[in-house]
């Protein structure tokens, strides 16, 4: 099940909500745990039934690492052993399902043979966020960040809570713990929950929808055949769909935890605004390059043993980003490209782009060039598709088939000009103003709330990018 979907939207949340409230009259707290849990399996398992006994065998990995971590006491070496095995089961399932394939055609490839089987496997959806939230829990009880979750029911649904369990944030176990077993809902906090899903909806609806039917139609053009300016456009559709896309979901999940009493922290932050590859990601997917930063870049070693340790390091906390994204050639290039381009700015570019005054400016300009370029690599199904499109790009082409409007009709222009004001040009300070006005909050936000609606009645284009990972 989806968050933009009339089934979601009309029957699942407001039933939730409903009965949510009406336990919350009991003051039992876990009756209220125990519905969302039961909601949340409901959620999964609407669209991927066979796979949640895969989400349990998860948890239960971690609970029982969780509990041999602790029961370990001051024994360091049963810790690691612990911590090693349960982190070991993970990467397993995770790899199994989201990488055997991929190292299957490859090792065949090399071996000119079909050496390894290559099976009938389907993505769980969710997987890739779900472990790695997951995996938090049990680093941080063994840092002593954390404490131990007795309940196997709670740890279930810390990691299964339907708004943040197929596409994030990757919520830490830490700063929900308290949440879980107390929380509070008042109107302020409620109707905030509800303005951010709906700005999110429609981030995702009109925008993100809009951009992926067209960038999808310059994709599928057999041989490619676009011009130039066409090559372009596609690129900063694309920029615009993923972000719209994301950054909505993200919203509409944080604002579905407020409804419910949770806090979650923000997830993206006006990315397009970065001068820096390195302000890109701090700005975008937070969750992710928190988790990233946290969990393996700072074991191992960070910053701390020496600048080519560093940058042995950023490699690959980098490639592991882009292998965290998809099993592909062209995520992992894509991963090391804006790992190359942070070891440059650690080099000697940062402090070209860090002059301020019109430098500022072009600095913009770089990290959005930077960044546009690599989301080819991230759209393109594989590297030789990606290719062909940089080719088109930088050669001045005409395209013999299809003129401009064909391809991108004034619908998709008109709200491609919406989509890059709300990317920064109008700045954020204006816009989050804008959205706690009474005006904004009583009559332009129903009012895109319902022509979101009518768009999902309508049946429009309704895909979402991150479902692969």
């Amino acid at each position: 099940m989806v968050f933009a979907s009339m089934l979601f939207i009309w029957l699942f949340l407001p039933v939730t909500l409903v009965l949510y409230y009406l336990l919350s009259l009991t003051k039992k707290q876990v009756l209220k745990n125990l519905l969302l849990l039961l909601v949340s399996i409901l959620f999964y398992a609407w669209g991927e039934p066979k796979y949640v006994v895969l989400l349990f065998i998860s948890v239960a990995i971690n609970y029982t690492g969780g509990l041999g971590i602790a029961w370990a006491g001051e024994n360091s070496g049963a810790r690691k052993a612990a911590l090693f095995v349960t982190v070991l089961l993970n990467l397993l399932l995770l790899g199994y399902f989201k990488y055997y394939n991929f190292f299957a055609d490859n090792i065949n490839g090399l071996l000119g043979g079909e050496l390894i089987p290559v099976r009938d496997i389907v993505l769980p959806i969710g997987i890739s966020f779900y472990t790695f939230q997951a995996m938090s829990y049990v680093i941080d009880l063994y840092r002593g960040k954390c404490l131990l979750q007795r309940s196997f029911w709670k740890l279930l649904l810390y990691i299964m809570f339907f708004p943040q369990l197929i596409a994030g944030p990757i919520v830490r176990y830490r700063d929900v713990a308290e949440q879980i077993d107390e929380r509070h809902v008042d109107f302020d906090k409620f109707a905030l929950g509800v303005t951010r899903f709906m700005v999110g909806f429609g981030k995702k609806v009109l925008l993100a929808n809009t951009f992926a039917e067209a960038v999808d139609k310059v994709f599928s053009i057999p041989g490619l055949d676009i011009s130039t300016a066409m090559a372009w456009y596609g690129m900063l559709l694309y920029s615009m769909q993923i972000y719209f896309d994301f950054s909505g979901y993200s919203d509409m999940a944080i604002g579905l935890g407020k409804m419910f009493g949770f806090d979650f922290l923000e997830n993206f932050d006006f990315p397009y605004l970065s001068a820096s590859i390195r302000e890109f990601w701090r700005r975008w997917h937070i969750s992710l390059s928190t988790w990233f930063k946290e969990y393996l870049y700072i074991p191992l070693g960070g910053n701390r043993k020496g600048k080519l340790r560093t940058y042995i390091n950023l490699i690959i906390v980098f490639f592991a980003t882009g292998f965290w994204h998809g099993a592909g050639w062209s995520f992992v290039l894509w991963g090391l490209i804006h790992g190359a381009f942070s070891i440059l700015e650690r080099l000697f570019l940062g402090k070209v782009l860090d002059k301020g005054g019109a430098m500022r400016y072009l600095s913009h300009v770089y990290c959005l060039i930077v960044v546009g370029l690599s989301w080819v690599l991230f759209r393109a199904e594989d590297l030789g598709l990606a290719m062909s499109y940089y080719g088109t790009m930088f050669s001045l082409r005409e395209s013999m088939s299809y003129g401009f409007l064909e391809i991108f009709d004034r619908e998709c222009i008109a709200f491609s000009i919406v989509g890059i004001l709300l990317c920064g040009v109008i700045s954020p300070a204006v816009q989050l103003k804008i959205r706690e006005s009474a005006l904004f909050k009583s009559v332009v936000l129903p009012i895109i709330f319902f022509f979101g609606v009518c768009f999902l009645i309508s049946g429009s284009y309704n895909p979402f990018i991150y479902f692969r990972f």
